[in-house]
């Protein structure tokens, strides 16, 4: 196969594929990501030996091809540990070619983050991880190369080396010449933006790690935590958008009489499912039945999964809802809000609306399924003590965080919080909002608090317990 035949394949070609580049075969066995008709990588055969290939196509190969050429030479170049590019080319009206050292056994450091992330608070092994990538991400920037696309994944450990990789995300202000501050500091923010929230009052001393490897300039926290917060409000937005249409995390199908998405990883596991899914609600157990919505857990392949369908009661009823989104799109929206945030939440699976011409009617929501006990089955034991200082301090950090992120749930009781791991996680987000205004918040908040707390008596020692631990606003 030609590579302009590769970009009429889609997302999905048949593998093992064998491609003619440069006049040699090689044989494309391993898909790693994929931009249909644009981008494909993935792991290959070629002269016997086993590579990662960048394969590109379409209208902007030629773009495409030269950014990633001229990033992976500039990493080369300045002597940064990178994996060496084999061979390379472009064929005009085809597209190009680059075939880099495949790193065997390597793990990236977004690998090594999600095994620690839950330990307390900057940790030995999370300090470790992060000063990792804080050392290699000053060494760019002393030799003036910044990773536009900077994340963990993009950092790859093999024995005991720290490489750099995707060139295509590799820019230079002057190359062998330290970044300047604002440049240096534009970067930093968009690396600490995708670490959680709770850390930012680390910042500083993770700092240290970065000034090791490059001190040029002095970095004034404020200036740094302001880049910050504009990179994750775009990463917020970025993101919401992408939980409503086709792309490479969600699989799509919007029309007029009907909606599907769903988590393209999962797609084909649950598509006979999402074909049926009231005959999974029929033969589930039930958690919840009758009136505005049914919840089942069922068994998908020995996985346990949660699927709420949101029910029309009447004429009346769908009259009311059919004009705006439904609750089951709501809670799929807030949920990957909340996963971005990391607040924990059942993550979404995929979302379902039946519609005619557009107007709404019933839909569904399908989860992950969390076995942990309720806030209430948690804490019956202890209505007249206190519950053990680390759920405690679980309900701390949740409080904390829907503070600093404005969120109010909306439905705040103890059924709808649910122990996982050693988080408390949040379910039911029908009526969850993440505020603009700090006023509206405040109301809201209020309101969350005061149900929170109608869980047990006024006069039981747990109620004064949490009362006095819960901020009030």
């Amino acid at each position: 196969m030609r590579l302009d035949q590769l970009q009429l394949t889609g997302r999905a070609p048949a593998l093992p594929l064998q491609l003619e580049l440069g006049g040699e075969p090689l044989v494309l066995e391993r898909l790693l990501r994929v931009l249909p008709g644009q981008r494909y990588v993935g792991l290959a055969r070629w002269r016997g030996r086993l590579v990662l290939v960048k394969l590109l196509v379409g209208g902007k190969a030629g773009r495409h091809f030269q950014r990633e050429l001229s990033g992976a030479r500039l990493l080369a170049e300045q002597g940064l540990c990178t994996p060496e590019l084999l061979a390379e080319g472009f064929v005009a009206g085809q597209g190009g070619w680059l075939l880099f050292d495949y790193l065997e056994g390597a793990e990236s450091l977004w690998d090594a983050w999600r095994v620690v992330e839950r330990e307390v608070l900057l940790s030995d092994a999370q300090q470790a991880v992060l000063g990792e990538a804080l050392a290699v991400i000053g060494q760019l920037h002393a030799k003036g190369l910044w990773q536009a696309d900077l994340h963990l994944d993009n950092l790859l450990r093999q024995a005991g080396r720290l490489f750099v990789i995707d060139g295509g995300g590799v820019q230079v202000e002057k190359a062998g010449q330290p970044l300047s501050r604002q440049r240096v500091l534009e970067n930093l923010g968009v690396f600490f933006a995708q670490l959680p929230a709770e850390l930012e009052t680390f910042t500083e001393e993770l700092l240290v790690h970065y000034l090791l490897a490059n001190a040029e300039h002095a970095l004034p926290l404020e200036a740094l935590l302001r880049e910050v917060d504009k990179v994750r409000r775009w990463r917020l937005r970025d993101y919401l958008k992408k939980v409503g249409r086709d792309c490479s995390l969600f699989a799509a199908k919007i029309g007029a009489f009907g909606l599907r998405i769903v988590r393209r990883e999962q797609e084909t596991e649950l598509s006979a499912l999402l074909a049926d899914p009231d005959a999974a609600v029929e033969t589930g157990h039930i958690y919840k039945t009758g009136g505005a919505a049914t919840v089942v857990r069922i068994e998908l392949n020995g996985r346990p999964l949660v699927l709420k369908r949101y029910n029309i009661k009447s004429w009346l009823h769908g009259l009311k809802r059919f004009w705006r989104p439904s609750r089951a799109w709501h809670s799929w929206v807030e949920g990957h809000r909340l996963e971005l945030l990391g607040i924990a939440t059942p993550r979404p699976l995929a979302v379902i609306e039946r519609r005619w011409c557009w107007l709404r009617g019933r839909a569904y929501l399908l989860t992950e399924y969390c076995g942990g006990p309720d806030l209430i089955a948690r804490f019956t034991p202890y209505v007249e003590s206190a519950p053990p200082e680390a759920e405690l301090v679980a309900l701390d950090r949740l409080f904390a965080a829907l503070i600093r992120e404005r969120i109010s749930h909306g439905d705040l009781k103890g059924h709808n919080l649910f122990w996982d791991e050693g988080r408390w996680s949040l379910i039911d987000l029908d009526a969850m909002r993440q505020h603009r205004r700090q006023a509206s918040f405040a109301r809201a908040y209020a309101r969350d608090r005061a149900r929170f707390l109608r869980n047990w008596p006024v006069d039981s020692p747990l109620h004064r317990v949490l009362d006095q631990r819960l901020p009030r606003l």
